[in-house]
């Protein structure tokens, strides 16, 4: 095939999947802001294309993408009907809530609690390679969704990465994009997912009863060298977000190296720190 075809049908294919997953933004957003509530039916694929513009196969795309995440049903000749308006987090955007939120048409947000320099509690050590009392720099944030609070964040960063976060105002975004935008290399991440009741901590950040489940991310983030970086753990509301993972037969799974010591969940330390900014929430 000569090379200007070849371009050409590259070029094609960048276009299509741009254009699906455009479609597929735009009706997710719909869905999250009740614009099509659950139990209403989409509309047609033909309806898409004419509305939108788009070819029938980019619609039929965008709609198996929402099926994919369960967001609607059907099919099979009947228009797609809303099954709920939860969002599912794929496990390829876990490294940053912002993007995610902001793929799916959210408006993020994040409330610091503290950021401190302190000795590595027993849970980050075992995840970080390091001797228990080593120094860390733990951050302790509230994450939101249109204003909503919805996931705690626990996270220890090595102190040679964590200390770059006190130039960096936590509230303002992406941390990890803050810290890729300063050359951290963050390309690697164990999680490990699990449930667990609300502390009275955690109920009174999320203002929810105390005892009540919450979907709680374990993750280990280290470079393509394999050096550690960051362990945070993640607790989510579980009516606000799901997670989709997408497996592929072609391919062979390494096996899973589990931890040495198993890195349940914890409190931050309260000892104090040789450096520390706390913030109380409104």
């Amino acid at each position: 095939m000569p090379k200007a075809a070849v371009s050409l049908d590259l070029y094609s294919q960048v276009v299509t999947r741009t254009r699906y997953r455009q479609l597929a933004e735009e009706l997710r957003r719909r869905i999250v802001v009740g614009e099509i509530p659950v139990g209403a039916a989409l509309p047609s694929e033909a309806a898409l294309c004419e509305q939108f513009g788009v070819a029938r196969g980019t619609a039929r795309q965008a709609l198996a993408e929402l099926r994919g995440e369960g967001l609607i049903g059907g099919g099979r000749g009947a228009p797609p009907v809303v099954r709920t308006d939860v969002l599912a987090q794929p496990l390829e955007t876990l490294l940053s809530f912002t993007s995610w939120a902001e793929r799916t048409g959210r408006q993020p947000g994040q409330q610091t609690i503290e950021i401190a320099r302190r000795g590595a509690s027993r849970c980050a050590a075992d995840a970080l390679g390091l001797d228990e009392g080593e120094p860390v720099v733990d951050i302790l944030r509230l994450r939101l969704l249109d204003g909503r609070p919805v996931m705690i964040e626990r996270t220890s960063f090595v102190e040679s990465v964590g200390r770059l976060l006190f130039d960096f105002d936590p509230d303002s975004g992406s941390i990890f994009a803050y810290l890729t935008d300063n050359g951290i290399d963050l390309s690697m991440a164990r999680h490990t997912f699990d449930a667990i009741a609300a502390s009275a901590d955690d109920a009174e950040l999320l203002c929810i009863p105390a005892g009540s489940a919450l979907l709680r991310e374990r993750r280990r983030t280290t470079s393509r060298a394999a050096e550690p970086i960051e362990f945070s753990d993640d607790r989510y509301c579980p009516d606000v977000v799901t997670f989709t993972v997408e497996n592929s037969s072609a391919g062979t799974l390494a096996p899973v190296q589990r931890w040495q010591r198993d890195p349940v969940a914890s409190q931050p330390d309260t000892g104090s720190g040789t450096q520390s900014r706390r913030r109380r929430s409104a």
